[in-house]
Parts: structure tokens; C-alpha cells; sequence
């Protein structure tokens, strides 16, 4: 479970992106704060994995207490979210090491896609292990996992469902190589003719990166993942 720590200034708004954050699966909430001095006091009990933290607080601001942080010592992973849409204040976040940036107002679906990319990420540093030595593939895994792209596009063919093109989404996202069509069904639940006809339709859309494997005889076998640039 991937503990967050909310900091918010505006408890209301707090309040909904706790609720955002509850909904994701695999993700709880620590702690919300609504000032840079209660966030540090509540980083300095431990336990938070993730900080999802506003730019404009009434005792500083976000780019401030990411400074404060890593000052302290602390190892808790940082996303904005926050209004501030400016470059500066987007580069400044860049070079403090915050991993994503969401701008306000957002959906859920734009607050989950970031944390379910946060979620991939860790997965994949937890494959590698803390010693362990990356080679290329995992390192471009890494670096890929943050971009994670939204559900799949709203505009879906007659006969297609959001529901089930999300949970390819989510399968395909989820997965650490490329998967045969039978492997996306057996994760998802559906038919294999059901996977393939999302699996085509994803891919014609720019949203999948198909791959051939060339076994001893017959067909090579159509192998999918999901496009981390879209």
C-alpha cells in the first residue's frame, strides 16, 4: 500500500483529492495538511510514500517545502498539484526532482493516471532491487512508467465499451513486456475475439506499439504495450 500525505491549503479541496486518491487501488491516505509546517511535521513521523502538494500555502509554497524536504533528509516522493501553471514554476519543479505535475482543475481520471504511473514506477525500481544494476530496457521502463497516458479515447467505436478498453488499459499498462492477445484476455477476463478487436482498434488509434515474435515455424506472434507517449 502506497501511503500519501495530502497538503492542501484549501481543506475542501483537500478533503476531494483524498477522496480522489482513496479510489485508486493500491493507495491510501497518510495524513492530510493544509500549511508547509504541518506537512513537515507530519513527514517527520514517517510512513508517507508520496507527497501530493500545492504550490500556494499560507506559510510558503510548495517549491519551498520540496526544498525543506530533501534538506531534511526525507526519501517521500512529490507530485504538484497546484494552479500554478507558469514555465518558471514548472522547470523549478523539474529541477527539484517532483516527479509529476498536475495543473488545477483536473478530473480524477487525470489525478489517477499520475498515481497509477507513480504505482508502475515503483514496480519497476522494486523489480531491479536497491543494488541491483538496470540495464537499458529497465531503464527506459523507469523512465517511461510517469507517462502514463490516459484511459483510452472517449470517441469509441459502435459496439465498444469505455469500461473494457480501460481494463486493457490498465492490463497492457500494468504489464513489464509486451503481451500476446491470449495474455491480455486471460488478465482481462474477456474472450480472446473481445481482446483482439480492442487490441486492433487501440493500436490503429496510436495508443498500443505492436511487435512481432518470430518462433521456430508458422506466424510470428503479434505482441502489444502500451504506447508510454501517448
Amino acid at each position: 500500500m502506497i501511503d500519501v500525505l495530502v497538503v492542501e491549503d484549501d481543506p475542501r479541496v483537500a478533503a476531494i483529492n483524498a477522496a480522489y486518491v482513496a479510489k485508486v487501488p493500491g493507495f491510501r491516505v497518510a495524513a492530510l495538511a493544509h500549511s508547509s509546517d504541518e506537512a513537515l511535521a507530519e513527514l517527520a513521523g514517517g510512513g508517507v510514500d508520496l507527497v501530493l502538494l500545492d504550490h500556494y500555502l499560507p506559510d510558503g509554497t510548495g517549491l519551498g517545502l520540496v526544498r525543506q524536504i530533501r534538506q531534511l533528509g526525507h526519501q517521500a516522493d512529490v507530485i504538484m498539484v497546484t494552479a500554478a501553471r507558469d514555465v518558471e514554476t514548472v522547470r523549478a519543479a523539474m529541477r527539484y526532482g517532483v516527479l509529476q505535475y498536475l495543473v488545477k482543475p483536473f478530473k480524477f481520471s487525470g489525478l489517477r493516471s499520475k498515481l497509477e504511473g507513480y504505482a508502475a514506477l515503483r514496480r519497476t525500481l522494486a523489480g531491479v532491487g536497491g543494488n541491483g544494476e538496470a540495464a537499458q530496457e529497465q531503464v527506459d521502463r523507469m523512465f517511461g512508467a510517469l507517462r502514463t497516458p490516459e484511459a483510452a479515447p472517449a470517441e469509441l467505436p459502435k459496439g465498444h465499451s469505455a469500461l473494457t478498453a480501460d481494463l486493457i488499459r490498465q492490463v497492457l499498462n500494468e504489464a513489464t513486456s509486451p503481451l500476446s492477445a491470449h495474455e491480455v484476455a486471460q488478465r482481462a477476463g474477456v474472450s480472446r475475439s473481445t481482446a483482439q478487436r480492442y487490441l486492433k482498434y487501440l493500436e490503429r488509434v496510436g495508443r498500443l506499439s505492436l511487435t512481432l515474435k518470430y518462433g521456430d515455424a508458422g506466424r510470428p506472434e503479434h505482441r502489444y504495450a502500451w504506447a508510454r507517449g501517448h
